[in-house]
């Protein structure tokens, strides 16, 4: 499959069909290069060599790594460069056996980014040189949750383990947030926990406040619960970034609150993480803003999320980046914070 998946891209769930080989851009933005961001040691659960792919298929409000995720759109897009995947799958066993690797207990390769599905042949290609390489470490998939069937489906062969990022359970808070429907994302939680947990690291859920209520939160986990109580869950505190980067970051008693719930459903691994409590005001003119958006969401912690989109120039809403006639200049993507966290 490989590049030829490239000649009419289905990768992910918006399916655009564009030629990336011959330079079409579809709502990833990114042409048949796979660019990679940078590349490091990194610490964060599970402990890795973590390579960072430049581009994304979602416009997340919240992105910290928007840098990299918004490459070449953004003014301050940033990108390494192209690697052999031997030579990477090389460079990463090195790191991982180094002193440093050994320290922190680096026991595998990391695709992050940005949305690693975007390069999902490139990926792929790696990590067959890295299984020729070694067959002691392992390989991490951290994935927004978009990819198609058949790209979960080799995601789950390629992987070890599976760093999921679930950003809400009801469409309007996922699309306010992402620009993107929330179907595809349950439905590859519907495949994977059921059949595949043993390869699930975590379900990572990103608590925005006033975003995500109580309500909300209960959605998610008894979604989760559903389909297996014993599915490990995280609540990572939201600090503010991004076009949220005036937002107030996620406080201790919500993070408290979220893991109460989970527990509450029957979720058995719940726990919290990250630095709660960063100050922080919602702009008069945001809530101003999401008033207005309330009856088109039908939820008021999606209309504040849409206000601040709106606030910054989007105006398709509900947010649906792929029919968004502006997607090519997507003023989200664009966007430079000066705040950074």
């Amino acid at each position: 499959m490989g590049r030829r998946s490239l000649r009419n891209c289905k990768l992910c769930a918006w399916e655009c069909g564009v030629d990336r080989v011959e330079g079409e851009l579809g709502v990833c933005r990114m042409d048949a290069r796979p660019l990679i961001a940078s590349k490091q040691l990194h610490p964060a659960p599970p402990a890795s060599y973590t390579v960072f792919m430049t581009g994304c298929n979602y416009r997340c409000l919240n992105c910290q790594n928007w840098d990299i995720a918004h490459y070449p759109d953004n003014p301050e897009g940033r990108t390494w460069g192209l690697q052999d995947p031997r030579e990477l799958a090389v460079e990463a066993v090195n790191m991982i056996e180094t002193l440093e690797g050994r320290r922190i207990g680096a026991d595998r390769i990391f695709f992050s980014g940005g949305e690693p599905t975007v390069h999902l042949p490139f990926v792929e290609e790696v990590v067959r040189e890295f299984r020729r390489v070694t067959d002691v470490w392992k390989v991490n998939f951290d994935t927004n949750g978009f990819p198609t069937r058949d790209s979960m489906r080799r995601i789950v062969e390629l992987a070890d383990s599976i760093t999921f990022d679930f950003k809400a359970f009801s469409d309007g808070v996922h699309r306010a947030l992402t620009g993107a429907p929330v179907e595809p994302v349950l439905r590859n939680l519907e495949f994977l926990i059921p059949s595949h947990l043993n390869k699930i690291w975590e379900v990572r859920v990103l608590l925005i406040p006033e975003v995500h209520d109580e309500a909300e939160i209960r959605a998610m986990c008894e979604f989760l619960a559903d389909l297996d109580e014993t599915v490990p869950v995280c609540f990572l505190a939201f600090r503010p970034n991004f076009v949220l980067e005036r937002h107030p970051g996620a406080p201790l008693d919500l993070l408290e609150r979220a893991v109460e719930i989970a527990r509450e459903v029957g979720l058995m691994n719940a726990s919290w993480s990250g630095l709660p409590g960063l100050p922080g005001e919602v702009p008069p003119s945001v809530r101003r803003r999401a008033e207005g958006l309330v009856d088109v969401y039908g939820h008021r912690g999606a209309a504040l999320a849409a206000g601040y989109a709106a606030e910054v120039g989007c105006s398709k809403h509900p947010r649906d980046c792929l029919s968004c006639p502006r997607s090519g200049s997507c003023p989200v993507k664009r966007y430079v914070p000066a705040r950074r966290t």
